[in-house]
């Protein structure tokens, strides 16, 4: 499979996954920081980025297929990986399937939903989407703004008023502009259930980390990926919402680097909490913002349907 990527660095070689709506610049705030240590491959999945949609049908389980057949191609099978949200699914589809990966860190994966999780999911990313597609023209102004990325991201970061600027201008615009993002979103929620991978069949180390505050992949689902992958250790991102690359990158590398070493590590060496600090409020300005934005989406999204 011909998928654009990126890659830089050297040493053991390492694939990042991004999630649904992303590309390989989904990574660049920890990009650098891996590739101190690494061959860093960044691909673009099917249907994203720079990369051409496949001839067929775009699931977990094609899109799993055509990673697969990039790392055959490329002579990388047994590369350990990092996914995030989809990609974090896709990932576990890989170790489960043996062979694929190596040790693997999954970063918030979707697919763990059931009852009324499945539509929370499914329509609040949707209407996500659509408000971002509608917002495009002012997206650049927003996003560079501590009030605008308050208002906007606040499902997808614990502190989005201190999400890098160009991080988030970078991802709204690839949300708004993935042609397959309808397909795979439905495929996410209604498709093809997560099988599971039996106690003792992944021996390569597996990590699934999950951020305490994830509006998209709620919590509680994290002890159902379990269930699916007995073999997994499960890793907590405090004041962290569904990209712990966003909210916590240096923890999220020392996560990555400690699970690649494939050395035993402590919980609390990873996280490196610091003193207590005075909690940081919301910045108020957003408070209006938020409604605003709120209002002129909505206007804009009526607009777009008429």
């Amino acid at each position: 499979m011909a998928l654009h990527y990126i890659r830089r660095g050297t040493g053991p070689a390492l694939l990042l996954v991004h999630g649904i709506g992303g590309s390989w610049r989904s990574w660049n705030t920890i990009f650098d920081t891996l590739a101190a240590e690494h061959d860093v491959i960044a691909v673009d999945l099917p249907g994203h980025g720079a990369s051409p949609q496949l001839p067929g049908k775009h699931t977990i389980g094609t899109l799993a297929d055509a990673l697969t057949a990039f790392l055959t191609e490329h002579d990388l099978l047994g590369i350990d990986a990092v996914g995030s949200s989809m990609g974090a699914r896709l990932v576990l589809e890989l170790a489960r399937r043996g062979g694929v990966l190596g040790a693997v860190v999954s970063l918030d994966p979707g697919g763990f939903w059931e009852g009324w999780e499945v539509p929370f999911f499914y329509h609040s990313v949707a209407v996500s989407q659509k408000l971002v597609g509608a917002l495009q023209p002012v997206m650049p102004a927003l996003m560079h703004s501590a009030v605008g990325r308050t208002a906007l991201l606040p499902q997808f970061s614990a502190r989005p008023w201190a999400v890098d600027g160009d991080q988030a201008q970078d991802e709204m615009y690839s949300f708004a502009h993935t042609p397959v993002f309808g397909e795979l979103l439905d495929a996410l929620a209604h498709g093809e259930v997560q099988q599971a991978a039996p106690a003792g069949s992944i021996t390569a180390p597996l990590i699934i980390g999950w951020g305490r505050h994830d509006r998209v992949c709620l919590p509680g689902q994290a002890r159902r990926a379990l269930a699916k992958f007995p073999d997994a250790r499960l890793y907590w991102f405090d004041h962290c919402g569904h990209f712990p690359q966003w909210d916590q990158p240096a923890e999220a590398v020392r996560l990555i680097l400690a699970t690649l070493r494939r050395q035993p590590f402590r919980d609390q060496d990873i996280a490196r909490k610091p003193a207590p600090q005075p909690r940081q409020a919301v910045p108020k300005a957003a408070v209006a913002a938020a409604l605003v934005l709120g209002i002129v989406g909505g206007w804009a999204l009526m607009k777009r349907g008429k």
